[in-house]
């Protein structure tokens, strides 16, 4: 009997009785979650994760980045400041150190008060927001004079993005463990006793919903820990800014995953050895590793960003981060989900096709046109 035949008698006596389809699927799904939650390298990697989030809010303040450059006009605070861990530039005219802060030659400038509001007689020129290390070297807060205010720093915001894209780029290759446990079924055969009880598609149903719920469990965990993370790195105004972005971040970042990983199953059914994965997966780890690129290259570039953020595969990190810059319209995210809905619709209806026509072949790589004319067999 061809594999296509016995995989033909195999849908048959499913569908004459035993377990219906949602009942098939949750039984896989079960036990991919069971699989995945007894190994350790699950939870070092999300440990791994949550202590990154808590490592990249704290250390900046705790190490600092070298000696902060400040340009001191007219002022006998120099003195006081050379001291500290700052990179002294004196000159006589205040407007000579605002245009060192406008050219960002200098982090921040200390200059006569002229508000009459300082204790110290002193205020700071910064460009968005002040040091924090000149702040609290100075004593007595004195006035602020921020000559391009935003809610955040560009420090912080490129923080963000990075974030953001690292985030969804090793959530979207977590979707490997469904190639390898794919390929897995098949090099042992195991797959052949799984398909004698349970009909193909749920098989692959439950693997995509199996690993979709321990995304979503990894997501809550990460979105429960980066507001403390911030709380605790003293960026309760970054925080404020980077909650509406993070809330769309998790449906975003679940989609994306939903659009991937039928991706990866397809390419565990198409081969029968592990070492033969990797011939496979190229086309999936394009659309993971292309948007993360594309995101963190072009972020200064509105047009190019909100062609992404339409683009289902890029949305996921393109989306949030335009919601998180302030240059999405309220609109947006909700189209832009949608047509990711769609395209994960689309793309599970031609990849369920594919690994139902590949899944019990054996003998190599198998062409996409063979798998496709087997499933429809």
């Amino acid at each position: 009997m061809t594999s296509v035949e016995e995989r033909t008698s195999v849908e048959s006596r499913n569908n004459d009785g035993g377990l219906s389809f949602v009942q098939a699927t949750w039984l896989v799904a079960e036990r991919e979650l069971k699989a995945f939650l007894q190994m350790k390298g699950f939870w070092i990697g999300l440990a791994t994760i949550v202590i990154g989030l808590f490592a990249a809010s704290i250390l900046p303040n705790v190490l600092g980045g070298g000696d902060t450059k400040i340009a001191v006009a007219g002022s006998d605070v120099a003195q006081t400041l050379e001291a500290g861990p700052f990179d002294i530039e004196r000159t006589t005219d205040p407007a000579v150190a605002e245009e060192l802060v406008r050219s960002e030659t200098v982090a921040a400038a200390v200059v006569p008060d002229t508000t009459g509001q300082s204790a110290t007689g002193v205020q700071v020129v910064a460009l968005e927001s002040p040091p924090s290390d000149l702040m609290a070297s100075l004593g007595s807060p004195p006035p602020v004079d921020l000559l391009e205010p935003g809610e955040v720093s560009e420090g912080e915001k490129q923080l963000v993005i990075m974030v953001f894209a690292l985030v969804f780029m090793l959530f979207a290759m977590s979707g490997t463990a469904i190639a390898q446990s794919t390929v897995t079924e098949k090099q042992t055969r195991v797959v052949e006793i799984l398909v004698s009880t349970l009909p193909v598609k749920s098989l692959l149903a439950g693997k995509i919903v199996g690993h979709t719920m321990l995304t979503v469990g990894q997501v809550a965990v990460l979105a429960i820990a980066a507001p403390i993370a911030l709380q605790a790195g003293g960026n309760e105004a970054l925080l404020e800014v980077i909650l509406p972005a993070l809330g769309w971040y998790v449906p975003f970042l679940v989609l994306a995953f939903l659009l991937l990983a039928s991706m990866w199953a397809v390419a565990g059914s198409l081969v029968s050895r592990q070492e033969d994965l990797g011939s496979t997966m190229g086309l999936v780890m394009m659309l993971v590793f292309g948007p993360y690129m594309a995101v963190i290259f072009l972020a200064g570039n509105a047009t190019a960003m909100a062609v992404l953020s339409y683009v289902p595969f890029s949305a996921a990190i393109a989306m949030p981060v335009r919601l998180f810059t302030g240059e999405a319209q309220v609109w947006e995210p909700f189209v832009s989900l949608g047509l990711m809905a769609v395209m994960v619709v689309l793309i599970t209806a031609v990849a369920t096709r594919l690994y139902s026509g590949s899944l019990l072949q054996t003998g190599g790589k198998i062409k996409l046109s063979r798998a496709w004319s087997a499933a429809s067999d």
